[in-house]
Protein backbone atom coordinates (compact mmCIF):
# COMPACT_ATOMS: atom_id res chain seq x y z
CA UNK A 1 0.00 0.00 0.00
CA UNK A 2 2.78 2.41 0.95
CA UNK A 3 4.65 1.54 -2.26
CA UNK A 4 1.58 2.39 -4.35
CA UNK A 5 1.14 5.73 -2.56
CA UNK A 6 4.83 6.55 -3.06
CA UNK A 7 4.61 5.69 -6.75
CA UNK A 8 1.59 7.94 -7.17
CA UNK A 9 3.40 10.77 -5.39
CA UNK A 10 6.45 10.31 -7.63
CA UNK A 11 4.26 10.31 -10.75
CA UNK A 12 2.54 13.52 -9.63
CA UNK A 13 5.88 15.22 -9.03
CA UNK A 14 7.09 14.15 -12.47
CA UNK A 15 3.88 15.41 -14.07
CA UNK A 16 4.29 18.76 -12.31
CA UNK A 17 7.91 19.01 -13.45
CA UNK A 18 6.94 18.19 -17.03
CA UNK A 19 4.19 20.82 -16.92
CA UNK A 20 6.67 23.39 -15.59
CA UNK A 21 9.21 22.55 -18.27
CA UNK A 22 6.56 22.77 -21.02
CA UNK A 23 5.26 26.05 -19.57
CA UNK A 24 8.70 27.68 -19.49
CA UNK A 25 9.61 26.38 -22.95
CA UNK A 26 6.40 27.83 -24.42
CA UNK A 27 6.96 31.08 -22.49
CA UNK A 28 10.52 31.43 -23.79
CA UNK A 29 9.30 30.67 -27.32
CA UNK A 30 6.60 33.36 -27.13
CA UNK A 31 9.01 35.90 -25.66
CA UNK A 32 11.52 35.14 -28.41
CA UNK A 33 8.91 35.64 -31.13
CA UNK A 34 7.77 38.97 -29.70
CA UNK A 35 11.14 40.35 -28.56
CA UNK A 36 13.37 39.26 -31.45
CA UNK A 37 12.27 42.06 -33.85
CA UNK A 38 12.94 44.69 -31.19
CA UNK A 39 16.30 43.14 -30.22
CA UNK A 40 17.30 42.96 -33.88
CA UNK A 41 16.30 46.61 -34.31
CA UNK A 42 18.46 47.65 -31.33
CA UNK A 43 21.46 45.70 -32.63
CA UNK A 44 21.00 47.02 -36.17
CA UNK A 45 20.99 50.62 -34.93
CA UNK A 46 24.67 50.17 -33.94
CA UNK A 47 25.71 48.68 -37.30
CA UNK A 48 26.68 50.14 -40.64
CA UNK A 49 24.36 49.60 -43.62
CA UNK A 50 26.76 47.03 -45.07
CA UNK A 51 26.74 45.03 -41.83
CA UNK A 52 22.94 45.17 -41.54
CA UNK A 53 22.44 43.64 -44.98
CA UNK A 54 25.15 41.00 -44.39
CA UNK A 55 23.57 37.80 -42.92
CA UNK A 56 26.97 36.77 -41.51
CA UNK A 57 27.11 39.92 -39.37
CA UNK A 58 23.99 39.35 -37.29
CA UNK A 59 25.81 39.30 -33.95
CA UNK A 60 29.39 39.91 -35.07
CA UNK A 61 29.82 43.56 -36.06
CA UNK A 62 31.79 46.75 -35.41
CA UNK A 63 29.93 48.91 -32.86
CA UNK A 64 29.17 52.47 -34.06
CA UNK A 65 27.11 55.47 -32.88
CA UNK A 66 27.15 57.22 -36.26
CA UNK A 67 23.52 56.26 -36.94
CA UNK A 68 22.28 58.18 -33.90
CA UNK A 69 24.46 61.16 -34.81
CA UNK A 70 23.03 61.19 -38.33
CA UNK A 71 19.47 61.09 -37.03
CA UNK A 72 19.91 64.43 -35.24
CA UNK A 73 22.49 66.12 -37.47
CA UNK A 74 21.56 65.16 -41.03
CA UNK A 75 17.84 64.43 -40.58
CA UNK A 76 17.07 67.08 -37.91
CA UNK A 77 15.00 64.82 -35.64
CA UNK A 78 14.53 67.40 -32.87
CA UNK A 79 11.65 69.18 -34.62
CA UNK A 80 9.56 66.02 -35.24
CA UNK A 81 10.08 64.99 -31.61
CA UNK A 82 8.76 68.36 -30.43
CA UNK A 83 5.80 68.23 -32.84
CA UNK A 84 4.82 64.71 -31.77
CA UNK A 85 5.15 65.65 -28.10
CA UNK A 86 2.94 68.74 -28.46
CA UNK A 87 0.25 66.86 -30.41
CA UNK A 88 0.27 63.77 -28.17
CA UNK A 89 0.20 65.70 -24.87
CA UNK A 90 -2.42 68.22 -26.01
CA UNK A 91 -4.75 65.61 -27.55
CA UNK A 92 -4.43 63.40 -24.45
CA UNK A 93 -5.17 66.23 -22.00
CA UNK A 94 -8.10 67.57 -24.04
CA UNK A 95 -9.40 64.03 -24.49
CA UNK A 96 -9.41 63.55 -20.71
CA UNK A 97 -11.02 66.96 -20.08
CA UNK A 98 -13.89 66.09 -22.45
CA UNK A 99 -14.02 62.31 -22.10
CA UNK A 100 -13.98 61.86 -18.31
CA UNK A 101 -17.06 64.02 -17.55
CA UNK A 102 -18.88 62.39 -20.48
CA UNK A 103 -18.13 58.87 -19.25
CA UNK A 104 -19.17 59.83 -15.69
CA UNK A 105 -22.48 61.26 -16.92
CA UNK A 106 -23.21 58.24 -19.10
CA UNK A 107 -22.39 55.84 -16.26
CA UNK A 108 -24.55 57.61 -13.68
CA UNK A 109 -27.51 58.30 -16.01
CA UNK A 110 -27.43 54.92 -17.82
CA UNK A 111 -27.36 56.73 -21.17
CA UNK A 112 -26.80 53.60 -23.23
CA UNK A 113 -27.93 55.16 -26.51
CA UNK A 114 -25.33 57.88 -26.17
CA UNK A 115 -22.61 55.35 -25.43
CA UNK A 116 -23.61 53.29 -28.49
CA UNK A 117 -23.41 56.39 -30.72
CA UNK A 118 -19.93 57.12 -29.37
CA UNK A 119 -18.93 53.51 -30.01
CA UNK A 120 -20.19 53.69 -33.61
CA UNK A 121 -18.03 56.79 -34.16
CA UNK A 122 -15.05 54.87 -32.81
CA UNK A 123 -15.70 51.99 -35.22
CA UNK A 124 -15.53 54.27 -38.27
CA UNK A 125 -11.95 54.15 -39.60
CA UNK A 126 -10.11 57.44 -39.24
CA UNK A 127 -9.01 57.36 -42.86
CA UNK A 128 -12.65 57.93 -43.89
CA UNK A 129 -12.50 61.44 -42.38
CA UNK A 130 -9.20 62.48 -43.94
CA UNK A 131 -10.49 64.10 -47.16
CA UNK A 132 -13.31 66.08 -45.45
CA UNK A 133 -10.87 67.14 -42.73
CA UNK A 134 -8.30 68.30 -45.26
CA UNK A 135 -10.88 70.40 -47.16
CA UNK A 136 -12.37 71.75 -43.93
CA UNK A 137 -9.02 72.69 -42.37
CA UNK A 138 -7.79 74.22 -45.63
CA UNK A 139 -10.88 76.45 -45.80
CA UNK A 140 -10.33 77.54 -42.19
CA UNK A 141 -6.64 78.21 -42.85
CA UNK A 142 -5.40 75.82 -40.13
CA UNK A 143 -3.93 73.13 -42.39
CA UNK A 144 -0.38 72.11 -41.44
CA UNK A 145 -0.89 73.24 -37.83
CA UNK A 146 -0.77 71.44 -34.50
CA UNK A 147 -4.43 72.35 -33.92
CA UNK A 148 -5.59 70.40 -36.98
CA UNK A 149 -3.80 67.21 -35.91
CA UNK A 150 -4.92 67.59 -32.29
CA UNK A 151 -8.57 67.83 -33.38
CA UNK A 152 -8.17 64.73 -35.57
CA UNK A 153 -6.67 62.72 -32.74
CA UNK A 154 -9.48 63.80 -30.41
CA UNK A 155 -12.01 62.06 -32.65
CA UNK A 156 -10.28 58.77 -31.81
CA UNK A 157 -9.14 59.48 -28.24
CA UNK A 158 -12.42 60.74 -26.79
CA UNK A 159 -14.54 57.65 -27.70
CA UNK A 160 -11.75 55.41 -26.42
CA UNK A 161 -11.51 57.28 -23.09
CA UNK A 162 -15.30 57.27 -22.69
CA UNK A 163 -15.65 53.54 -23.32
CA UNK A 164 -12.81 52.55 -21.01
CA UNK A 165 -14.01 54.79 -18.17
CA UNK A 166 -17.76 54.04 -18.31
CA UNK A 167 -17.49 50.59 -16.65
CA UNK A 168 -14.90 52.01 -14.26
CA UNK A 169 -17.29 54.71 -12.99
CA UNK A 170 -20.13 52.16 -12.89
CA UNK A 171 -18.03 50.02 -10.55
CA UNK A 172 -17.81 52.89 -8.02
CA UNK A 173 -20.84 52.71 -5.65
CA UNK A 174 -23.46 55.46 -6.06
CA UNK A 175 -23.62 55.68 -2.26
CA UNK A 176 -20.48 57.83 -2.41
CA UNK A 177 -22.30 60.37 -4.60
CA UNK A 178 -25.28 60.43 -2.25
CA UNK A 179 -23.09 60.82 0.83
CA UNK A 180 -21.25 63.74 -0.78
CA UNK A 181 -24.58 65.40 -1.73
CA UNK A 182 -25.75 65.11 1.87
CA UNK A 183 -22.57 66.95 2.90
CA UNK A 184 -23.52 69.76 0.50
CA UNK A 185 -21.27 68.96 -2.46
CA UNK A 186 -22.32 69.91 -5.99
CA UNK A 187 -22.16 67.43 -8.87
CA UNK A 188 -18.91 68.85 -10.24
CA UNK A 189 -17.37 68.75 -6.74
CA UNK A 190 -18.37 65.09 -6.38
CA UNK A 191 -16.78 64.35 -9.74
CA UNK A 192 -13.56 66.27 -9.05
CA UNK A 193 -12.98 65.46 -5.38
CA UNK A 194 -14.52 62.00 -4.98
CA UNK A 195 -14.72 60.14 -8.30
CA UNK A 196 -11.48 61.24 -9.98
CA UNK A 197 -9.18 60.32 -7.05
CA UNK A 198 -10.77 56.86 -6.98
CA UNK A 199 -10.32 56.49 -10.73
CA UNK A 200 -6.54 56.93 -10.78
CA UNK A 201 -5.60 53.61 -12.44
CA UNK A 202 -8.26 54.02 -15.12
CA UNK A 203 -7.16 57.57 -15.90
CA UNK A 204 -3.51 56.49 -16.11
CA UNK A 205 -4.46 53.68 -18.48
CA UNK A 206 -6.52 55.83 -20.83
CA UNK A 207 -3.93 58.61 -20.74
CA UNK A 208 -1.09 56.30 -21.67
CA UNK A 209 -2.96 54.49 -24.45
CA UNK A 210 -4.24 57.78 -25.91
CA UNK A 211 -0.70 59.20 -25.80
CA UNK A 212 0.66 56.09 -27.55
CA UNK A 213 -1.95 56.40 -30.30
CA UNK A 214 -1.09 60.05 -30.94
CA UNK A 215 2.65 59.43 -30.68
CA UNK A 216 2.60 56.58 -33.22
CA UNK A 217 -0.09 57.84 -35.59
CA UNK A 218 0.98 57.94 -39.22
CA UNK A 219 -2.11 58.23 -41.45
CA UNK A 220 -3.37 61.56 -40.10
CA UNK A 221 0.09 63.10 -40.31
CA UNK A 222 0.61 61.80 -43.84
CA UNK A 223 -2.36 63.82 -45.15
CA UNK A 224 -2.69 66.76 -42.75
CA UNK A 225 0.88 67.49 -41.64
CA UNK A 226 3.41 69.46 -43.64
CA UNK A 227 6.88 70.86 -43.18
CA UNK A 228 5.91 72.77 -40.02
CA UNK A 229 4.17 69.90 -38.21
CA UNK A 230 6.00 66.80 -39.44
CA UNK A 231 5.73 64.12 -36.73
CA UNK A 232 8.07 61.28 -35.80
CA UNK A 233 6.14 58.59 -37.66
CA UNK A 234 6.07 60.71 -40.82
CA UNK A 235 9.74 61.68 -40.52
CA UNK A 236 10.76 58.03 -41.01
CA UNK A 237 10.08 58.64 -44.71
CA UNK A 238 13.21 60.80 -44.75
CA UNK A 239 15.40 57.70 -44.50
CA UNK A 240 13.87 56.12 -47.61
CA UNK A 241 14.84 57.53 -50.99
CA UNK A 242 14.34 56.37 -54.56
CA UNK A 243 17.84 54.90 -54.77
CA UNK A 244 18.70 53.73 -51.25
CA UNK A 245 17.42 53.13 -47.73
CA UNK A 246 19.54 54.30 -44.81
CA UNK A 247 18.84 51.22 -42.68
CA UNK A 248 21.16 52.17 -39.84
CA UNK A 249 19.65 55.61 -39.31
CA UNK A 250 16.16 54.18 -39.81
CA UNK A 251 16.73 51.63 -37.02
CA UNK A 252 18.19 54.33 -34.74
CA UNK A 253 15.19 56.58 -35.38
CA UNK A 254 12.82 53.67 -34.65
CA UNK A 255 14.55 53.11 -31.30
CA UNK A 256 14.21 56.80 -30.45
CA UNK A 257 10.48 56.65 -31.24
CA UNK A 258 9.89 53.39 -29.34
CA UNK A 259 12.03 53.96 -26.23
CA UNK A 260 9.94 56.68 -24.48
CA UNK A 261 6.73 54.65 -24.85
CA UNK A 262 8.48 51.51 -23.66
CA UNK A 263 9.89 53.21 -20.56
CA UNK A 264 6.56 54.84 -19.67
CA UNK A 265 4.74 51.52 -20.11
CA UNK A 266 7.21 49.70 -17.86
CA UNK A 267 6.98 52.37 -15.16
CA UNK A 268 3.17 52.46 -15.18
CA UNK A 269 2.36 48.81 -15.93
CA UNK A 270 0.87 48.28 -12.44
CA UNK A 271 -1.64 51.09 -13.00
CA UNK A 272 -2.41 49.89 -16.52
CA UNK A 273 -3.32 46.41 -15.27
CA UNK A 274 -5.47 47.87 -12.49
CA UNK A 275 -7.17 50.26 -14.89
CA UNK A 276 -8.02 47.56 -17.45
CA UNK A 277 -9.36 45.11 -14.86
CA UNK A 278 -10.99 47.29 -12.18
CA UNK A 279 -13.87 48.41 -14.37
CA UNK A 280 -14.71 44.82 -15.26
CA UNK A 281 -15.82 43.96 -11.70
CA UNK A 282 -18.68 45.74 -9.99
CA UNK A 283 -19.13 46.06 -6.25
Amino acid sequence: METTVNNLAIKRKRAKRIKRVVFYVVLILILFIFLFPFVWMVIASFKTNAQITNPRKVFSFDFTLLNYQKVFSRYNFFKPILNSLIIAVASTILGLVLGLPASYAIARMNARKTSVIILIIRFIPGIAFLLPWYIFFSKLGIADTHLALILCHLLINIPFIVWVMIPYFEAIPKNLDEAAKIDGAYTWQIFMRVLLPLSGPGIVTTSLLSFIFSWNNFVFSLVLAGGKTKTLALSLYSFITYATIDWGALMAASIIITLPILLISLLTQKYIIQGLTAGAVKG
